[in-house]
């Protein structure tokens, strides 16, 4: 019997005109990992959900169809009952995580499924040290940067050892090596793994087959090698390319951000940042590159002004606009195009060309919240940038947005800084074009 079985799988989510997934049929087997493909908005975290039981019973919405999950119906099994043998590492760990310590976090789902209190401890350590994280163990997980919480939240599935694991973006803020860890325990690890990414080549390292949807319809189930294959005449965004690295050209413009020997630190004691250095120009992208917990977030907001340095200085000639890794938590509007408007006193005209420039024209009346986790980075972007800020300052922008999104992003931003602006950008993404590099150094990630 397989694992899974979806049987024309059709839902709409309440109030949506369109349905998120349309007549989708398939089985999952024991053991396989499957790579889901497509671009933001096409259905991915909508048929993972459906696999965990939250389609329909936490979401609500029209279903029809059916999904069984190791033999049990999911409209008459809640997601409770599922616990065990599904685990889910959301697209958004923030908003994953209950309890205070790391650990202890890890440890949740164990106590939580009556693990034998004898088992809970070891195999939270195991969990831990294949992600790499046991450094991480006691700390406080709002205290931790994103790609550290996504590596706790990744060791909390891993340490249920469920026969199915749903990962949703699971690399999108975890550097190189958190993401080679992950992908190594995914191939090995003996579960059926369903793995949502926007990292192609990563998923298709490990995979046994790929799915590629969109606009909810299934239009790929195939092995990897005949995937590979569709996708090269069909969606060649989606393979490794020669795209990115080294921008051409160098920045000869006046500074707009210049940062002398800055330290900082949370705690006493204890610092992210020492004896930094860092320089952007007008006509220039920066990469800020380092290991998770390098200290990359807490440099964008000392050169953005929100954080006051605790050594050194920091000088910025002009406005900064800063995008933050979860531009989620901080759209306060209605409507998307209200909320881009915010920043230029409610000029509608402006809103929506840079709504239209990221690819969200047709999101304008529609609620942040009801937008994927791709199209919410980029309606923060186009809020952050409407302004034209003299500094643009963004934190793992590419999180949760598809290939040729993450192009046109990197095209634009060249653009951007060409008419005169500097431009900063913190991110794992290796092949994201710059005209310069800056990397942290691991010395402090393990301080921390």
């Amino acid at each position: 019997m397989a694992l899974a079985s979806i049987d024309r799988l059709t839902f709409a989510y309440p109030g949506a005109g369109a349905p998120a997934l349309r007549d989708v049929s398939l089985t999952l087997e024991a053991g396989e990992v499957v790579a889901l493909l497509g671009p933001s908005g096409s259905g991915k975290s909508t048929f993972l959900r459906a696999l965990a039981g939250l389609v329909p019973h936490f979401h609500g919405g029209r279903f029809s169809g059916r999904v069984e999950i190791a033999g049990r119906d999911t409209r008459r099994t809640r997601p409770a009952e599922l616990a065990g043998t599904v685990a889910t590492v959301f697209q958004d760990p923030e908003d994953q995580v209950v309890m205070a310590l790391a650990a202890n976090e890890v440890a949740f789902g164990l106590e939580s499924l009556g693990t034998p209190p004898a088992e809970i401890w070891p195999r939270v350590e195991k969990a831990l040290g294949v992600m790499d994280a046991v450094h991480l163990r006691e700390r406080r997980t709002a205290e931790l940067s994103g790609g550290e919480l996504q590596r706790i939240c990744l060791a909390s599935a891993l340490a249920v050892r469920p026969p199915l694991l749903l990962l949703d973006e699971p690399t999108s803020q975890l550097d190189p090596s958190g993401a080679e860890l992950l992908l190594a325990e995914a191939e090995r690890g003996g579960a059926a793994v369903v793995l949502s990414e926007q990292r192609p080549e990563c998923a298709l390292s490990v995979a046994d087959r790929v799915l590629f949807f969109e606009e909810g319809a299934l239009l790929l189930d195939a092995g990897v090698d005949a995937a590979r294959s569709w996708l090269a005449a069909n969606r060649p965004a989606y393979l490794p390319g020669d795209g990115g690295g080294d921008a051409p050209g160098a920045a000869t413009g006046k500074p707009v951000l210049v940062v002398r020997e800055l330290g900082f630190a949370y705690q006493s004691g204890v610092p992210v940042l020492d004896a930094v250095d860092l320089t952007v120009r007008r006509g220039e992208v920066v990469v800020l590159e380092g290991p998770n917990g390098s200290g990359k977030t807490t440099l964008a907001k000392i050169a953005a002004g929100l954080l006051a340095p605790g050594a050194g200085s920091v000088e910025r000639a002009g406005r900064a606009g800063l995008l933050l890794q979860d531009p989620g938590r901080y759209l306060i509007r209605e409507t998307a195009l209200d909320e881009v408007a915010l920043a230029v006193g409610g000029d509608v005209l402006r809103a929506r060309q840079a709504l239209d420039r990221v690819g969200l024209g047709w999101a304008a009346g529609r609620h942040p919240r009801d937008l994927s986790s791709g199209e919410r980075e980029r309606l923060g972007l186009a809020a952050v940038s409407v302004a034209g800020p003299d500094l643009l300052i963004l934190d793992e922008p590419t999180r949760g947005v598809d290939p040729e999104r993450k192009a046109e992003l990197a095209e634009w931003l060249l653009a951007y800084a060409r008419a005169g602006h500097g431009v900063l950008v913190a991110t794992h993404n290796r092949a994201f074009p710059a005209h310069r590099r800056v990397s942290l150094a691991r010395e402090l990630a393990l301080a921390l």
